[in-house]
């Protein structure tokens, strides 16, 4: 298998040829999407795209419109995130948001474009002819099911809804996995369906991403606790107001623990996904 910044490196790569032209009268669209794909940010969602398709037997070139399809749809929640109606985040990687940058109304539509322009790469000529109908169609669903009313988006729904009030962690748990665990589950999921994976090995997928995604929230919780500029608005939902630090990072551990349980279907493969895994939970940003 690759490293990580292997694959890193071939989505950025494919990521230039799957944007549209800064030109005509969608320039500043263009320029807006570009914006905040291109900006850079840890990849990690079509990095694991990539790795479950190479773990699974598959060639990385079947899984590549995928996973920068992936990444146009995490942006695309960033920026929609930022907005004043939303979380209302002027920064975004230490650079301006992108509403501060192009106006709220064109990041709006550059979020919806890049939302437009995921699916679009999914389901062109180009990727059927790739990988079959039914890879394309599959891999379709499954991304449709974990970004919309079952999965993100209904996830920052109930974020909105609770974010004044007093929840417990089985209800914190709940919101995370689908407002960032959903997409990290697709992401995996997908990577194993563009090789063709055997359903075991897609239910192993699944089961290690829904638990470093998890994890992953409860680090970006702690860490957003622990920072002293932090500009916080708001009461904001999340660990760091319900447990302390100590006490978040045992789970941390425990999850990913439980991630690395569910590698055995993938042999010595197990080892790349291991490793992220406790990167992961040990990052300080």
């Amino acid at each position: 298998m690759h490293n990580f910044s292997e694959y890193v490196e071939l989505i950025n790569e494919n990521l230039f040829k799957y944007l549209p032209k800064s030109e005509g009268l969608q320039k500043t669209l263009a320029d807006a999407m570009k914006y905040t794909l291109l900006a850079g940010g840890k990849r990690i969602r079509p990095v694991l795209t990539l790795a479950f398709c190479e773990a699974c037997g598959g060639d990385l070139n079947n899984a590549l419109p995928f996973a920068c399809a992936i990444e146009m749809i995490h942006s695309y929640s960033l920026i929609h995130d930022d907005l004043p109606c939303m979380d209302n985040d002027d920064l975004r990687r230490g650079i301006p948001s992108n509403h501060v940058k192009f106006g709220e109304a064109t990041a709006l539509l550059a979020g919806d474009a890049l939302l437009t322009r995921a699916f679009e790469i999914i389901l062109c000529n180009e990727t059927t002819n790739l990988v079959g109908a039914k890879i394309t169609i599959d891999a379709a669903s499954c991304l449709a099911r974990n970004i919309g009313f079952y999965g993100m988006i209904g996830g920052q729904v109930a974020d909105l809804e609770n974010s004044e009030k007093n929840v417990n962690c089985s209800k914190l748990n709940e919101i995370h996995n689908l407002k960032t665990g959903a997409l990290i589950v697709a992401a995996s999921k997908i990577g194993c369906i563009a090789a063709n994976a055997s359903k075991v090995q897609i239910e192993a997928a699944a089961e290690y991403a829904e638990s470093i995604g998890l994890a992953f929230q409860i680090m970006d919780d702690v860490l957003d606790g622990d920072s002293k500029d932090k500009k916080i608005e708001k009461r904001k939902l999340s660990y760091a107001s319900i447990l302390e630090t100590r006490k978040s990072k045992e789970i941390v551990k425990k999850l990913t623990q439980e991630a690395i349980k569910s590698l055995n279907v993938f042999g010595d493969n197990r080892n790349f996904f291991e490793n992220l895994a406790w990167q992961l939970s040990k990052r300080d940003k």
